[in-house]
């Protein structure tokens, strides 16, 4: 039976004594509930915030409030700063931002439903990446997840 990707990622942070926080946002709290079924989570897991509002991103997690009005809540610049500013606020090795539009509703142009931006923030530098769901709004926020744990697992494996 294969691991799972929280499996996986408990290994990975607990084979180098790293420490891990979360800055969600269209994920509503799924990611960091996904690391704490893992028996032992306790060990790198340090908190996380869930962000909705504009209001939260900046006042909890840091994120300039120019960074919102210029790029949105759905971009690489917001994401990039969610992560960092969880990374900072707990004090852990590795921040994680996932912020999107899970639908069904609130789509734009340029930014339709499904596109979410994920971010990871390490002491030495910071990655996002963009994704564009195409499910509904469980199915869009469950890839998010998915899709944070293996880009957690694959900055943990360059950095080692």
């Amino acid at each position: 039976m294969d691991e799972t990707l929280e499996t996986q990622v408990s290994d990975a942070l607990k084979a180098r004594g790293w420490t891990i926080a979360l800055g969600e946002s269209c994920t509503g709290g799924l990611l960091g509930h996904r690391l704490t079924q893992v028996p032992g989570s306790s060990d790198y897991f340090l908190g996380g915030v869930v962000a909705y509002a504009y209001d939260s991103k900046e006042r909890l997690l840091g994120v300039r409030h120019q960074t919102l009005y210029d790029h949105g809540a759905v971009s690489r610049e917001t994401a990039i700063e969610m992560a960092r500013g969880a990374r900072i606020t707990f004090g852990a090795d590795l921040g994680v931002s996932v912020t999107g539009i899970a639908g069904p509703a609130g789509g734009m142009p340029d930014k339709p439903v499904g596109s979410t931006w994920i971010a990871v923030s390490t002491r030495t530098g910071d990655l996002a990446e963009h994704y564009l769901w195409q499910g509904d709004r469980t199915s869009n926020k469950e890839s998010a997840a998915d899709a944070a744990l293996k880009l957690i697992l694959r900055v943990i494996a360059e950095k080692a």
